[in-house]
């Protein structure tokens, strides 16, 4: 399956953090006076607002239908969470209990990183990090745990049946605190058992090899229209036999689809077009059977509908978390099109057969014709699940190869997200810290959240779009290595035209200035800046970051030769500054050549060597220096979103019109999703 969401990467955080300029107008924008953009950071998170311009602009109807898919976005945040680790909702309902119901003393250090590790837990739906997918350390004792649960009073406990506190506390201390104990959420070591070394909630004793057999014996290899094999499932062991617990209303985590199905429902009632209300329906047929056939037919629906100004995601979409690449997470983003913003993107998009045509790849990879790429900037309304607090940038959906191919696709940009790191970090002095020289910051600061949007839309409507897998290659042939090296294939695909002439003919860039803007941060973030999110002495594990590193290493070591990139020093720092942009567009397109004929071909042997070769390891010097002078900053490298509340008016009865309000608190919010938005998942 190909991986289409860009996540929340240090890349964007990175413009973000280097931007003074926005090219959303900032009266669309300004809906909240005095608006606080960032309202807590804790360890290396910060929590941000984001605004949703144009909502009040919205029919009454559409505002309704908002507020329905909103709801059923809210219902999936116990499946991500059970599917990140099988004991975190137990952990997150005890330590929502305590947070509530603690008696004693909250001024001590101890209170504090307590309330740390809570917000931590909260903010990745468990216990292990969002990026890293390491566990956390609690940095408290089981002893002080204990207590907390033992002197929290008027609140109830995730209590199994003649189970006491004491027996709770007792039960989650090796879980929590020993570091040996599922250590890891997500393993990517290719020399040990991928499933076998993964916590993640996917698998119930089974081996890699196990699973494997298991689905090499039900898929049929010459089906040009296969499901999605294993996409909502559970593999366990039942009698000794490998099989599937599926995620639908009567299976796993039925109670939660339950609630779903009954919010989407109410938004049949609201859609508006006939199309829409289909779309709906089909999703809610695939979640009362969990038939992965009509799942396909629901993507095929979704596709189709372009006319709505209200879409959403919605269901087990994206397979970051599975070690396997097969199994999705759950997630939900509800939005609207933002109508001036999207022109920008519709020009790329209805030139996607140019960009196809001259790819520097082989022509044998190249897709015959270009079908169905709809792109458009949206206004992201709710956040759910896999994707809340922290979000995609864009998305192109669905991931299916043979849909894709034979019905199209949406390739979406978050404009308000973008937007909300932006304004969060006007005055970041992150920028001058990993900046070379003035010249290069002004450029960046002047064009770096315009060129981020673009190489995003890049990435998005044609990168991942591009190109085609030869006959009988699967899309899961790469295995482990697949992600990191289908985000690469579409950030060199977005960094290759971006600094074309092509662009500026569009006028989709203002001028070559803006692209070499985009080159400065891709190579500084990928060399150096990103491995401020990376703990010393560990190496680089999640997909997109091994992607960034092996595209800027790979490029950095073949150009070293005619010093397309040189590693610079001043004042005792390091820096890596361009000097030849158009041979670093060459080198951009030399590798992307290689990676599409990996993935076309299936390569397995070579994206490994790809990937372990310039993507994994890590300079370690280089490393010290760049998280000692990061440490000097007091920033966070990763950031989330709070949601924004919408309350129904109601008259006879009926919604009339649906309000929208910011919350500024963190813990309330999540706190009241814990209460409302939380039921026994057990079918």
């Amino acid at each position: 399956m190909e991986t289409k969401k860009v996540l929340l990467s240090l890349f964007m955080v990175v413009i973000a953090l280097l931007t003074v300029a926005c090219t959303k107008p900032a009266e669309k924008l300004a809906a909240v006076a005095d608006f606080k953009w960032q309202v807590d950071q804790f360890a290396d998170l910060r929590i941000l607002r984001y605004q949703v311009p144009g909502f009040d602009e919205l029919t009454a109807k559409q505002k309704e239908l908002i507020y329905y898919l909103s709801e059923a976005a809210l219902w999936g945040r116990d499946i991500v969470t059970d599917q990140n680790y099988k004991h975190n909702l137990t952990i997150r309902k005890t330590l929502d209990a305590i947070v509530e119901g603690y008696k004693g003393d909250r001024t001590t250090s101890e209170w504090n990183d307590f309330i740390v590790y809570t917000k931590r837990v909260w903010f990745s739906n468990g216990i292990h990090h969002h990026y890293s997918t390491d566990k956390f350390n609690p940095g408290f004792s089981a002893g002080y745990f204990k207590s907390l649960i033992e002197g929290s009073e008027g609140v109830e406990f995730p209590l199994t049946e003649g189970q006491s506190v004491s027996d709770l506390a007792a039960f989650l201390e090796p879980i929590m605190f020993d570091p040996t104990v599922d250590a890891k959420k997500v393993s990517q070591d290719s020399s040990g058992d991928l499933v076998a070394d993964s916590a993640v909630n996917f698998y119930e004793d089974v081996t890699q090899s196990e699973v494997e057999a298991y689905y090499k014996s039900i898929a049929d290899e010459d089906d040009p229209t296969p499901v999605s094999y294993g996409l909502n499932s559970r593999v366990v062991k039942q009698d000794g036999k490998v099989t599937e617990e599926v995620y639908s209303l009567d299976g796993l985590y039925g109670p939660a689809i339950e609630k779903i199905v009954y919010w989407l429902e109410k938004a049949a009632g609201a859609a508006e077009n006939d199309l829409q209300r289909e779309v709906i329906e089909k999703l809610i047929e695939y979640y009362k059977t969990g038939d992965l056939e009509k799942f396909d037919e629901y993507n095929i629906l979704w596709v189709k509908d372009t006319d709505s100004r209200i879409d959403f995601v919605n269901g087990f979409i994206e397979v970051y978390n599975d070690p396997m690449g097969m199994k999705a997470s759950w997630e939900s983003i509800v939005n609207f099109k933002d109508l001036e913003a999207t022109k920008r993107v519709s020009v790329i998009s209805d030139n996607a057969k140019w960009f196809e045509e001259n790819s520097p790849t082989d022509p044998r990879f190249k897709r015959d014709e270009v079908t169905g790429v709809t792109a458009k900037v949206i206004t992201t309304a709710m956040l759910g699940g896999d994707c809340y607090p922290s979000t995609p940038i864009g998305i192109n959906l669905p991931n299916a190869n043979w849909i894709r191919r034979t019905h199209g696709s949406k390739s979406v940009t978050l404009e308000n997200i973008t937007y909300g790191y932006n304004q969060s970090s006007l005055d970041s002095p992150f920028g001058k810290e990993f900046t070379f020289n003035k010249e290069i910051l002004e450029r960046v600061k002047k064009y770096g959240a315009l060129a981020g949007n673009i190489h995003t839309d890049l990435h998005e409507v044609l990168g991942h779009g591009s190109g085609k897998l030869l006959p009988g290659v699967s899309s899961e042939a790469l295995k482990n290595y697949h992600s990191p090296v289908e985000e690469a294939r579409a950030d060199l695909f977005a960094l290759y035209f971006i600094i074309d002439d092509k662009m500026v003919e569009l006028g989709v860039l203002p001028n070559p200035d803006a692209a070499k803007a985009e080159y400065d941060v891709a190579v500084r973030n990928g060399l150096m800046t990103q491995l401020t999110r990376i703990e010393l002495g560990k190496t680089i594990d999640q997909a997109h970051m091994r992607s960034r590193a092996l595209v800027s290493l790979w490029v950095f070591e073949h150009g070293k030769a005619d010093n397309v990139i040189s590693r610079e020093t001043k004042d005792g720092k390091t820096y890596f500054v361009i000097n030849d942009y158009q041979k670093l567009r060459g080198l951009y397109g030399e590798l992307l050549k290689d990676v599409q004929r990996i993935t076309s071909e299936g390569d397995y042997d070579a994206a490994k060597a790809l990937v372990e070769t310039y993507g994994v390891q890590i300079d370690k010097d280089l490393h010290m220096e760049v998280l000692a002078r990061y440490a000097k900053l007091n920033l966070a490298p990763y950031g989330g979103f709070m949601n924004p509340l919408y309350t129904p008016v109601l008259e006879d009865g009926r919604i009339i019109d649906v309000k929208i309000a910011y919350p500024v608190d963190y813990v309330k919010q999540m706190l009241r999703y814990g209460k409302d938005y939380s039921i026994n998942l057990d079918p």
